[in-house]
């Protein structure tokens, strides 16, 4: 007989017993099982709230390092973070903090690059000579000289204007020019800079206002000649630049001849935009000494006031080139003059690849001209005629044209004569 597993006079219903002295505990939302931290992590919060007195970072490794960098405040000063932390997510939480677009595919994946690239256009196109301090610029070239590949200016300011002093004489409205200074209209001393970056590859330069509203003058809108002496003997100086886009600032050809005389021999130079400006011929006899002197790969001077004598020096130069890529001339006033000497340089020419002459007032004798040197020319791979009057092309023509020849808007339709 199995021994009852009760003891005597216990009750005899111990699930009823169990849930009259069971303890029920209303959940707490709040709680929660505290851990305790790693001291690794303590450490390294340590070092983050006083990174700008004691800077620690090139002991971390890997993982730790990324631990510093989300949590550090975008806003430490440069001089300790510029040549500290390497690129990555702390670059990429300051640029996000000052632009909302930040497409860093633009600055070769590089958020450190982006940052700094950023920030010095920003510093030059709000430099306002006269008022913003030259050290201003000065103070972040040993921070950011190593990471700048390439500037685009889209702005630069003039001095500020002082209000002309009336005289407050009796019958006198007109004040006389000699009581006041004129402010000079140069802008921002491109001198200062550009030896200074070391490894500047392109600059990309408009000298213009924006936003200018009912302050307009035109000449927000050029560079003066001192600007042109500052800035052709800053490029010179920086013998790592590679590409050079100066438009849309009223360059004439006093300018660039300037220009074009310290780019001579330059040993890095590969490409010159100096599309939308006033360049004429004389100008242009210099860019054909610039060919004859440089190693330039792609030449735009699209959107000038080139005509024949100035197409007849750039294809002098271009029958003894053995680097130039790309020739882009379209909107000038070349005419057959221009137009027929390129198609003869073509005959010598065996690097040339694309040559745009759209616009140009062309007719007919430039398209045979094209067509004799396409005979035996066999590197030039496109020729773009588009918006000339070329009239009725004979069938010989075309044929030698065709795998090569652009033709959209041509004022007549070229029909084929046998």
């Amino acid at each position: 007989m199995s021994k009852s597993l009760y003891l005597p006079g216990s009750n005899l219903n111990p699930p009823e017993d169990s849930r009259k002295m069971r303890r029920i505990i209303a959940e707490d939302p709040d709680w929660s099982l505290a851990i305790v931290p790693f001291l690794s992590n303590l450490c390294l919060q340590s070092i983050v709230r006083n990174f700008e007195e004691k800077p620690i970072y090139d002991e971390l490794t890997p993982i730790q390092r990324d631990f510093i960098e989300e949590r550090l405040l975008p806003s430490l000063p440069l001089r300790v973070t510029a040549n500290l932390i390497s690129d990555g997510v702390y670059w990429k939480r300051c640029c996000e903090q000052q632009w909302d677009l930040c497409d860093v595919t633009h600055y070769g994946h590089s958020w450190k690059r982006m940052f700094f690239e950023r920030r010095m256009e920003s510093i030059i196109e709000l430099f306002i000579p006269d008022v913003t301090e030259p050290k201003s610029v000065l103070e972040m070239v040993p921070y950011c000289k190593n990471y700048i590949k390439r500037l685009d200016i889209s702005q630069l300011l003039p001095p500020v204007k002082d209000p002309q002093k009336e005289e407050e004489e009796y019958g006198s409205e007109l004040a006389s020019e000699n009581d006041y200074d004129r402010p000079s209209m140069d802008h921002f001393d491109f001198g200062m800079l550009l030896n200074k970056l070391t490894n500047l590859e392109e600059l990309h330069l408009v000298y213009r206002v924006k936003q200018c509203g009912m302050n307009f003058e035109w000449n927000m809108f050029e560079m003066t000649d001192r600007d042109c002496e500052s800035l052709a003997q800053a490029l010179k100086s920086c013998e790592t630049l590679k590409l050079l886009r100066l438009h849309q600032s009223h360059i004439d050809d006093k300018k660039c001849r300037l220009l074009v005389k310290y780019l001579l021999d330059h040993p890095s130079l590969r490409e010159l935009d100096f599309s939308h400006n006033l360049i004429s011929d004389r100008g242009a006899r210099a860019i054909g000494k610039l060919l004859a002197r440089s190693k330039l790969e792609i030449l735009n001077m699209c959107d000038n006031d080139i005509r024949g004598p100035g197409g007849k020096a750039i294809a002098h130069a271009l029958s003894k080139n053995s680097t130039l890529l790309s020739l882009n001339l379209r909107l000038n006033r070349l005419r057959d003059e221009g137009g027929q000497a390129i198609g003869k340089a073509l005959l010598n020419n065996n690097t040339l690849r694309h040559l745009h002459l759209g616009a140009n007032e062309v007719m007919l004798p430039t398209a045979i001209a094209l067509s004799k040197a396409l005979v035996q020319n066999n590197t030039l791979s496109s020729i773009n005629l588009s918006c000339n009057n070329l009239g009725e092309v004979n069938k010989t023509v075309m044929m030698n044209l065709s795998p090569h020849i652009s033709l959209p808007g041509n004022t007549t339709e070229n029909k084929l004569l046998d």
